[in-house]
């Protein structure tokens, strides 16, 4: 916490507890597991950064998505972000959600996540190193003060694009909408 910053958490002292404790909902695949530990053990200590672990998504607010997103796994990671309470952040790090990585030539791979849930950071490497992960946190708590890591609002007012985009891929999902259209006519529109 910046102490100089003392008159800010006075005045806003909700939207400084969410800046500040991040309840990550960590969903790993393949590789994109390797640097979590390191980040969550006491040489680098994730905690103190107000980044805690969580056990599942409706007590998360901060969705860390790591290594490759297959089309098999992404139904998981959509589902698991619309389980999660708002305000939510969504981080992608590693190469391979932002644009496949190593696996950018699959017909399974997804390359661009932010098709199919809003994408509030990236961290680019493959795969990042613990400090980077922490650079990348810290620049989230810049957004959130910007009010730029606004994901959750944009999947809000764009839904119906981005659940286009996941029928597309999936046909039904399986559940209901998170944000039912308001009516049968705009529905036809979109």
């Amino acid at each position: 916490m910046d102490r100089n910053q003392l008159a800010k958490w006075l005045k806003s002292p909700v939207e400084m507890a969410n800046k500040y404790s991040l309840h990550a909902v960590y969903f790993c695949t393949g590789c994109g597991i390797i640097e979590i530990p390191p980040v969550i053990t006491a040489r680098w200590d994730a905690e103190r950064f107000g980044i805690k672990a969580v056990a599942t998504p409706r007590q998360g607010n901060l969705f860390m998505i790591t290594g490759y997103v297959s089309l098999k796994t992404l139904k998981a990671i959509i589902r698991t972000y619309e389980q999660m309470p708002d305000p939510k952040y969504t981080v992608a790090f590693g190469s391979c959600p932002i644009n496949g990585g190593m696996y950018w030539d699959s017909y399974n791979t997804i390359k661009h996540l932010d098709k199919y849930i809003p994408i509030d950071g990236w961290i680019a490497g493959c795969m990042p190193r613990p400090e980077a992960v922490f650079i990348g946190v810290t620049h989230l708590w810049t957004l959130i003060d910007k009010g730029k890591a606004d994901g959750y609002i944009r999947y809000s007012k764009n839904y119906a694009s981005y659940r286009r985009n996941q029928e597309m891929l999936f046909g039904d999902l399986g559940w209901p909408p998170l944000y039912p259209s308001e009516s049968p006519a705009e529905e036809a529109r979109a």
